[in-house]
């Protein structure tokens, strides 16, 4: 169905190809998992099946890539779209309609699709990724992860024989990832569609994979093989695999129900021991109020998404905010950021109300990276939008590009910020806000796009900014970030609270939420592959 025959790709303004000589075949009905670094080159390989690598991006490509004996070289993206659909990193980057329904009819309206049969398949794709109760609602009124979904089926639709999705669960909460896994799935299995995913949280998605291709980054030669082969050996691997190598399991588990039948030794030798609490924790002593939300409602004209909200935020504390997708996480996060007044109750900052103060002092007070970072982002160049920061933000020069380093070295500086990839453009908002580093830092999704070493430098980050005295707020899907990084987590649903409290007991009592080596090591709370690695050093000594 696919295949790559000796490609090599550069872009215009790079020295070193991104790919070199790719030989690939990947058949029907194949469900292929694409893993790497950021900016290895995942997204390229993705965007050349479709064409847009070369077509759309520019570059030099040398070789071919045919699906199903079309060439990409003779055939453009849009003589390709009965045949390839693709998701992309940002899902309302790609929405030219206005209501869900209208988004869903679009590329079949392209395609001239029957009416009768546009109408059946779009009630299908409703059903399918359970967006029925969404159609008539306005595509700017969606959280990040419903977008997400309204996008997978928007390409769904036009029945292609081939699904590429780049990043398809990162803004998705877990149990509408495992829906959407599912679903596709089943396309694989029951319509013997092809589906091709890149994908950072690998927790989610390497049990369902036939295949994976790793993506080493600098040109090297891709390494393509069953799961079980190349997470023995790949650097970038999820917390169960990380948990099987400190163990010494084999053949290396990966899902949670194998692991937990290879984990009774494991667990017996954990018993007795105590789990660490977060590095971010400051105990002795009680830190001091910085935010709080009293009675806080909002509203999105008649759509109600949060309701009588509660919170306060402590200065030195990482309060993660966690639930469905659509239940009030980024409205949350805007209140207190000031971009929007409540509808009722009121938000406080170092005792002042964010919705009234001026923009040059609410940024010295608050800074908050949303879900769509190319937002924060305006510059010509990356070294332009670090100078600018230093500049407006009174810091020293070279502070805001430190910081960037910080958080994901090697991000090049003479790139315009929209070329780079979306981990690497991520990173680049998270040091446009955390240089200045404001009483309060928020977070919307703050790890989608990131990979485990890119992760393992922001939670070192986060934890320093706790350390420091600031109080971080994430609202995120993410439970092994909140597994690593959070003291308190807070659970909403349809605009509520339904929980509050120390992260270890939110997250290891919900089956929904908690990380993976909770689930193994359960009914015990561990937490991380850190903390075990840690209890058991500690054990032999």
């Amino acid at each position: 169905m696919i295949r790559f025959t000796d490609v090599t790709f550069a872009y215009s303004d790079s020295d070193q190809p991104t790919l070199r000589h790719v030989d690939l075949t990947i058949g029907e009905g194949e469900f292929c998992l694409v893993v790497g670094t950021t900016g290895s080159g995942k997204s390229t390989l993705l965007g050349a099946i479709n064409g847009l690598v070369p077509h759309f991006t520019g570059g030099h490509l040398s070789g071919a890539v045919t699906i199903d004996g079309r060439s990409t070289r003779d055939h453009p993206p849009r003589e390709l779209a009965d045949l390839v659909g693709m998701v992309g990193q940002n899902p309302s980057a790609t929405f030219v309609t206005d209501v869900v329904e209208d988004e869903l009819a679009y590329a079949m309206e392209n395609l001239g699709v029957t009416p009768t049969a546009m109408r059946r398949r779009v009630e299908d794709t409703l059903d399918l990724l359970g967006l029925h109760e969404l159609r008539h609602r306005s595509l700017l009124t969606l959280s990040g992860g419903q977008q997400q979904r309204v996008a997978i089926g928007a390409v769904l639709t036009a029945s292609p024989r081939v699904l590429v999705l780049d990043e398809p669960t990162s803004a998705l909460d877990p149990a509408a990832a495992e829906e959407v896994l599912a679903t596709l799935t089943r396309l694989v299995h029951d319509v013997g569609m092809t589906v091709v995913i890149a994908e950072h949280r690998l927790e989610r998605v390497v049990p369902f994979a036939d295949r994976v291709i790793l993506v080493p980054g600098s040109g090297e030669d891709l390494i393509v093989g069953r799961p079980q082969e190349v997470m023995a050996e790949s650097p970038v691997a999820p917390p169960i695999v990380e948990l099987a190598r400190l163990a010494g399991w084999e053949p290396i588990p990966l899902s949670v129900r194998d692991a937990r039948r290879m984990a009774g030794p494991l667990r017996r030798r954990l018993a007795g021991l105590e789990a660490g609490l977060p590095a971010s924790s400051l105990p002795g002593a009680m830190p001091e109020p910085l935010a709080a939300a009293e009675r806080v409602s909002s509203a999105y004209g008649s759509v109600m998404a949060l309701n009588r909200i509660d919170l306060g935020i402590r200065r030195g504390e990482v309060v993660a905010i966690m639930g469905r997708n659509g239940s009030g996480k980024s409205t949350l996060l805007g209140l207190l950021a000031g971009l929007r007044k409540p509808t009722k109750g009121r938000v406080k900052i170092d005792g002042q109300e964010p919705g009234d103060l001026p923009p040059r002092k609410l940024i010295k007070l608050v800074g908050l990276v949303p879900q769509d970072a190319a937002v924060l982002l305006y510059c010509s160049s990356v070294a332009d939008e670090c100078e600018a920061v230093d500049r407006e933000s009174g810091l020293l020069p070279g502070t805001t590009a430190s910081t960037l380093d910080r958080v994901l070295p090697g991000v090049p500086r003479h790139h315009h910020p929209r070329d780079l990839s979306e981990g690497q453009r991520l990173a680049l908002a998270l040091a446009v806000i955390l240089a200045p580093a404001p009483p309060l830092v928020l977070l919307d999704e703050p790890t989608r796009g990131l990979d485990y070493p890119s992760k393992d430098r922001l939670v070192r980050l986060l934890r320093e900014l706790a350390a420091d005295g600031h109080g971080v707020v994430l609202a995120t899907h993410d439970v092994e970030l909140v597994a690593r990084v959070a003291d308190r987590a807070v659970v909403l649903a349809e605009g509520e609270v339904v929980s509050d409290g120390a992260a270890r007991e939110v997250v290891c009592h919900s089956p929904v939420f908690a990380p993976q080596v909770a689930k193994v090591l359960a009914p015990e709370t561990w937490l991380t592959v850190d903390e075990v690695r840690a209890a058991l050093t500690a054990s032999v000594r």
